[in-house]
């Protein structure tokens, strides 16, 4: 389990920032406006989605139970931002008077507490804000630096870790991938047994058959499948490794 790297009370307030700023992307913008980094994904439906996922986890806090109906819709005469506004505040008020550790239910067995929440939805703030602004055709915010890593953190402990096997799915091969950015390492390994992946040590990145490395912000948004290898500096060993990472992340996230 990664219980991540960002205190509780950052990851509430990049929601809630990271909120407006999709909301605020969002703005006059035509839904039918397509994410250029996922086909058949559009302005609208990542807005719908994002305002949706806020109410839900908001209802499974309160009531301790997963809701039944997960995708809303905005009411009559709503707009989207609207939508997303409106979803976010509930959410911060029920996430603020606990602290990380504090029971609650979630979809992750190995972190049943606020924490889990905070920490993912920050990351679903996070990558469909670009989302919206690459579909709006606007440039892109920035991702700080300490965000950007818990976010390679969360996509690799969570993700790759546990919804992968969830799925059922496994690689094809073995192969151990080395990520390197900011100040963390990573070797998350796949194949035919569970995926894996782990804070590492320089001599078990040495000893991987691939590495990524990159800016914090860009190897984030690669792990999500939002910008393609050749806006990464150059992956080095074996990139059969690499590529079935990103593939097996696409499914995982997908």
């Amino acid at each position: 389990m990664s219980r991540g790297l960002v205190a509780y009370d950052r990851l509430i307030d990049v929601v809630e920032q990271e909120a407006e700023r999709l909301a605020a992307s969002a703005e006059g913008q035509r839904p039918e406006r397509q994410v250029p980094a996922c086909p058949g994904l559009n302005l609208g439906e990542t807005a719908r989605h994002v305002g949706s996922t806020y109410r839900m986890v908001t209802t499974w806090l309160r009531e301790g139970s997963q809701p039944l109906v997960w995708q809303q819709d905005p009411v009559k005469g709503q707009t989207l931002p609207e939508y997303v506004r409106s979803g976010v505040r509930p959410l911060v008020r029920a996430l603020r008077p606990h602290g990380p550790d504090d029971p609650c239910e979630t979809w992750w067995p190995a972190e049943r507490n606020h924490n889990f929440w905070a920490r993912r939805l920050a990351h679903e703030s996070t990558v469909h804000r670009m989302d919206v602004q690459s579909a709006a055709g606007l440039p892109v915010d920035p991702v700080d630096d300490d965000v950007a890593e818990d976010g390679v953190d969360e996509v690799l402990s969570l993700w790759l870790g546990h919804r992968l096997d969830l799925l059922g799915v496994r690689g094809t091969r073995e192969g151990s991938v080395a990520i390197r950015t900011g100040t963390r390492l990573w070797v998350a390994k796949a194949g035919p047994e569970p995926a894996r992946a782990w804070l590492a040590t320089e001599e078990e990145a040495r000893a991987a058959d691939g590495e990524v490395t990159g800016p914090p912000m860009q190897v984030y948004r690669w792990l999500w499948g939002r910008i393609p290898d050749r806006d990464l500096p150059e992956p080095s060993g074996d990139h059969d490794a690499i590529a079935q990472l990103w593939a097996l992340l696409r499914l995982a996230t997908k």
